[in-house]
């Protein structure tokens, strides 16, 4: 599959700190869908430019297909670090990096400047981290080259001054206006925010479980140990599959005509989750063993 198909249909996009080529290798063997080497917040600021230097000097033993699976998240734009990651970041896409994570993204003219430094074939994953990006969230969906959005919720709760509760009741508004956003913008649907709490699975699940609900399409990772539930999440249960090729069948028997399955009218809305749920399924389908 094509990189940039790749990026818009992937759940699981695990980081790894930059500084740590082995850990960089590692993660691209542990499962995940894409793998965001950062030189942002897993970098200390002393550490970041030996980072970049850690990745150019592993990117020769990568696979092209293992390249088409790396996307870097840069320092933010007005950092001291950042024309340095782009320069560096321009190396690499031109020998076949994914796509570029932008923190803090607000300004759409931003993204495309980065989109023509960058080059056509390296894709961008804007993070809403602030206020202000959640006001561009439309502009900054539809810039040149944005794959999708991805949600910066812990960020963005500082910014806007939130203390929210557990169940993070009070950014559901957020996460709809991004998932709306994607969709104006006819882009895949957003990655949602981190879980950061690494033994507590039940926690996990019923993050990913709400993004999925909202209309998320992934989830950001921290620990190979997370791929499983988020996959798992993703991945639609077999009584779905099935009753979505049930319905199918019976919409593609009808020849265009009404048709009911299980005392149900089958209409087109309801066949087009049902085509969701077998994208879905095919997915997770390709990721197994």
């Amino acid at each position: 599959m094509p990189s940039a198909e790749a990026l818009r249909q992937a759940c699981s996009f695990l980081f790894v700190p930059a500084d740590q080529p082995a850990r960089v290798a590692k993660a691209l063997a542990s499962g995940a869908d894409m793998v965001i080497a950062d030189w942002e917040d897993a970098v200390a600021p002393q550490a970041k430019p030996g980072a970049r230097a850690a990745l150019a000097a592993l990117w020769p033993s990568l696979a092209p297909a293992q390249r088409a699976r790396l996307l870097v998240r840069t320092n933010a734009d007005g950092t001291p670090w950042h024309a340095d990651d782009l320069q560096a970041a321009q190396a690499l896409a031109r020998e076949g990096l994914a796509g570029v994570v932008v923190p803090k993204a607000e300004s759409a003219a931003r993204l495309a400047e980065l989109a023509g430094a960058l080059g056509a074939g390296c894709a961008l994953m804007p993070l809403i981290e602030s206020v202000a990006g959640l006001d561009a969230a439309s502009a900054l969906a539809a810039a040149p080259q944005v794959a999708r959005l991805a949600f910066g919720h812990l960020d963005f709760q500082v910014d806007a001054g939130m203390r929210c509760g557990a169940d993070e009741a009070e950014l559901q508004p957020v996460r709809v206006a991004l998932v709306l956003a994607a969709r104006r913008a006819g882009r895949a649907a957003p990655v949602d925010g981190v879980s950061v709490d690494l033994a507590d699975d039940a926690r996990l699940r019923a993050d990913t479980e709400r993004g999925l609900r909202l209309g998320f399409g992934g989830k950001l990772c921290i620990h190979p140990r997370q791929l499983a539930t988020v996959h798992a999440v993703f991945a639609p249960p077999p009584h779905e599959v099935q009753v979505a090729e049930r319905l199918l069948a019976a919409a593609e028997a009808a020849r265009g005509g009404v048709c009911v399955v299980d005392g149900r009218m089958v209409d087109a809305p309801v066949l087009a989750l049902a085509r969701r749920t077998l994208q879905r399924q095919a997915w997770a389908a390709q990721r197994a063993p």
